[in-house]
């Protein structure tokens, strides 16, 4: 029902204001954006796996398209055929089924008001792209529109290069707008792609200075590190500034941990570093080898499985110069630790820092 009360002039789409509409005659743009963004992505239909709901929640517009699709949401309600319209829970319920499937980009189709339903559920960490289709679109969250939305989902899909950057999820009181207040409250943020050109913000030109963006990228972790965590260091030009910013030294091609800005250990062996991090909190900062993308299983064997699930998945920080991204062509990072099961949840779409705060989604793949 999102956007219903737009041609309506009811401010929203909110409570009774949705059926008033609907009673009028008035539909819904969310199902013609939807499929206007649906048929956009047919030149990558072989490469997407569609997660969705029942019926006019997802699964009507995927039907007889040559994608893969699932469906975790299929409650009666969520179907064309139910005589309820489905509702802000339905929204919640369906992300909270999603999450744990762990998409590598969430797109839904709505305004604000959906964008709150869908921050509400959201993990901070996981990608968002909202499809604007509401009457209040206030919040940052939203593509220029389904064309837009659809070019992004295929650089994603592409490994292009897109930044991401969190960005506010709003809303306006819509009794409040009807009566000619404007109040704007911020509900939390989420996760986007950053559909601006990468090399828009760096000087000399648009030439990234390697040794620059390794420092800006040192920095950036040592403002942002925190006391009394292990951090573990791989090998790498640029994991190398790293160290040398958080500790003032470091090895070039061995694996280091470094504590309170001292460095605890250098070099490490697999059995030395699994000792030392058990049990405690601790970060794995990584790049990937140049020309190659290799994340994990070139050079740093000291990282393995079981020293990589001590320290979690979501404690593992990538950083790499844009320049060594875009030298790979559009191909994927990938990750080889002998380990398939961990190499694949290990797959997906990752946030890499590329300067100081400033990040990009890339595609990290498994060789099996």
């Amino acid at each position: 029902m999102a956007g219903i009360g737009g041609a309506a002039a009811f401010k929203g789409s909110d409570g009774a204001a949705a059926e008033s509409a609907k009673q009028l005659g008035y539909r819904s743009p969310s199902a013609e954006r939807c499929a206007r963004v649906m048929a956009l992505l047919a030149p990558i239909y072989d490469k997407i796996e569609i997660i969705t709901c029942a019926g006019t929640m997802g699964a009507d517009f995927c039907h007889g398209l040559a994608l893969k699709m699932s469906v975790v949401y299929p409650i009666e309600t969520a179907s064309h055929d139910s005589d309820r319209e489905t509702s802000a829970e339905d929204t919640r319920q369906a992300v909270k089924a999603m999450l744990p499937l762990k998409p590598d980009l969430v797109v839904f189709v709505g305004g604000d008001g959906t964008a709150r339903d869908v921050c509400f559920i959201m993990d901070e960490n996981q990608l968002v792209l909202g499809v604007p289709a509401g009457v209040k679109m206030h919040s940052g969250v939203f593509a220029l529109s389904p064309d837009a939305a659809a070019r992004v989902i295929q650089l994603l899909v592409q490994s292009e290069l897109v930044a991401v950057r969190l960005a506010d999820v709003r809303d306006i009181d819509e009794e409040a707008l009807r009566k000619g207040q404007v109040n704007s409250r911020r509900y939390g943020q989420m996760l986007i792609p950053d559909d601006i050109r990468y090399l828009q913000h760096v000087k000399c030109g648009g030439v990234e200075s390697e040794e620059l963006v390794c420092l800006d990228i040192a920095a950036f972790l040592d403002e942002i590190c925190e006391p009394d965590v292990y951090y573990i260091v791989g090998a790498g030009t640029t994991t190398h500034a790293v160290k040398t910013q958080l500790a003032g030294e470091g090895t070039l091609l061995g694996v280091d941990v470094i504590k309170n800005h001292k460095c605890v250990a250098r070099d490490v062996n697999e059995k030395q570093l699994f000792e030392l991090i058990s049990g405690q909190p601790s970060r794995i900062i990584l790049t990937p080898t140049g020309g190659q993308g290799c994340i994990l299983g070139r050079g740093n064997q000291q990282l393995s499985p079981r020293v990589i699930r001590e320290v979690g998945l979501s404690n593992l920080v990538l950083v790499a110069t844009k320049a060594k991204l875009q030298a790979l062509a559009g191909r994927p990072l990938f990750v080889d630790t002998g380990d398939s099961v961990l190499d694949s949840t290990l797959s997906g779409l990752h946030s890499i820092l590329t300067g100081y705060d400033d990040y990009v989604a890339y595609a990290i793949h498994s060789p099996r």
